[in-house]
């Protein structure tokens, strides 16, 4: 199966390590352009499949120009046009010449990934290279809130380079997943990635299981054993909830990262390393150096790149988007096809603070699905923990809570105003008003 060619001139730092980063994989073969005159010339002598091109072309040339130049020679060579200097006006003319899409940065990388594979497919050759296209593009974390698209954007400088990281966040943000990501994203990504659990370690088996151990080392050791430090050898090892890890396994651990080898039980000689770390913890570490808990040399040793995920309470905006995403999924899974969520069931979603982040959040959709509710998910459906008071009731005079009600208000009515303002039981000027005071935009955000 031949991987179909995307061809794109993207000049801007932020927008280039964006595009590379979603299409790493190799279900397509990427080709740069410097200039929009050498993507022009490449587009006449091979057969790419998709251009993504940057306006304003950095060598001065007019963009839709250069498009109208590729349509000449084949009018339904699809393009997309990116740029970090966004208008209307070119919205409207890129639509006009027949630019199939248009992405003002920073945008949803899933809406990147959905836009591409739509494009080609029609062009693939067989179904199958379509659905390995979306298969590979898949980006794990979902949301366009501008606390995730910030995090979304240093993960992508994160994986592009061979520091250690330290990933902080509450139980159920998916610090995982950010280990993965950075992993899989990154020059590592051929070797293996070996995750460990530092709360279920104890000092008794660290060595062991870490290290490894030649053959009679201690009664048992029948066969060598590289160890896991060693299995991940080239690629990244995950310390999970390294905050746990107890001050003398702290210790052994230090050691390895200034010395990078380790010695397995018995042998009489080191074995060298060369492993990346990614350690994530729930925990405060600065409170803890200073209780003397935690390493203050291993923690500055960690402590490169910093990653935080914010919790989901700090991002509810992110909510709708989150929903869509497992109401698929569970769909699929369950052989269902639910349409959605009442309002009343999106205002005791956004109302609820979300201790167990978006783990909890997933949890309490799958445990709504095994009831089997009707086409649309009702506040009643809803654990009882989450049911919260009507969005009406509660609208008026709440500042604190208003941009909240409004995000669930318009994306329940799929962003209709009048809509919207009928079941907040205001006006559609008011309901303007509080979503420029909120500063949430007119068109369509998930």
């Amino acid at each position: 199966m031949n991987k179909p060619t995307i061809l794109f001139a993207v000049q801007s730092y932020e927008l280039k390590q964006s595009i590379q980063t979603v299409l790493h994989h190799q279900a397509v073969e990427l080709v740069e352009a410097k200039t929009c005159q050498e993507a022009l010339k490449y587009f006449q002598t091979s057969n790419p499949q998709l251009l993504i091109l940057e306006s304003p072309c950095q060598d001065g040339v007019d963009t839709l120009a250069i498009v109208k130049s590729f349509h000449e020679r084949d009018r339904r060579f699809p393009v997309i046009l990116v740029t970090m200097q966004g208008s209307e006006r070119l919205a409207i003319s890129a639509l006009r010449i027949g630019i199939k899409d248009y992405f003002e940065y920073p945008f949803s990388d899933r809406d990147l990934i959905d836009s591409i594979t739509k494009l080609l497919s029609p062009r693939a050759s067989t179904v199958s290279s379509a659905q390995a296209l979306n298969s590979a593009l898949h980006h794990p974390f979902v949301g366009s809130s501008h606390s995730m698209q910030k995090v979304k954007t240093y993960l992508q400088k994160v994986a592009h380079v061979d520091s250690h990281v330290l990933v902080t966040g509450e139980t159920g943000t998916g610090k995982e997943l950010v280990a993965k990501f950075i992993h899989t994203y990154s020059q590592r990504s051929h070797k293996p990635f070996i995750a460990i659990n530092c709360a279920a370690l104890p000092d008794s088996l660290l060595e062991s299981e870490l290290f490894g151990y030649e053959k009679g080392a201690f009664t048992g050791a029948q066969t060598a054993y590289a160890g896991k430090l060693k299995m991940a050898d080239g690629g990244t090892v995950f310390f999970d909830e390294i905050g746990d890890m107890s001050p003398y396994a702290q210790a052994k651990i230090l050691r390895v990262l200034e010395s990078k080898e380790v010695y397995p039980l018995g042998a009489k000689q080191s074995v060298a390393l060369n492993i990346r770390i990614i350690a994530a913890t729930n925990r405060h570490l600065e409170k803890m150096m200073l209780a003397k808990e935690f390493r203050d040399d291993l923690y500055f040793r960690l402590n490169v790149a910093r990653v935080h995920l914010p919790p989901l309470r700090e991002r509810k905006e992110d909510i709708p988007e989150l929903l869509n995403f497992y109401l698929k999924q569970f769909n699929q899974q369950f052989g269902l096809n639910l349409l959605g969520l009442s309002v009343e069931a999106l205002e005791a979603l956004f109302d609820y603070h979300w201790p167990g982040n978006i783990r909890e959040l997933k949890n309490v959709l799958e445990t709504v699905f095994i009831d089997s509710p009707r086409e649309r998910i009702s506040r009643d459906d809803l654990p009882e923990l989450i049911r919260g008071n009507k969005m009406s009731e509660t609208f008026s005079g709440r500042d604190d809570r208003e941009r909240e009600y409004l995000l669930a208000a318009l994306s329940a009515a799929n962003w209709n105003k009048s809509k919207a303002a009928e079941q907040l039981q205001c006006s559609r000027m008011t309901l303007y008003r509080k979503m420029e005071k909120h500063r949430i935009s007119t068109k369509k955000a998930y």
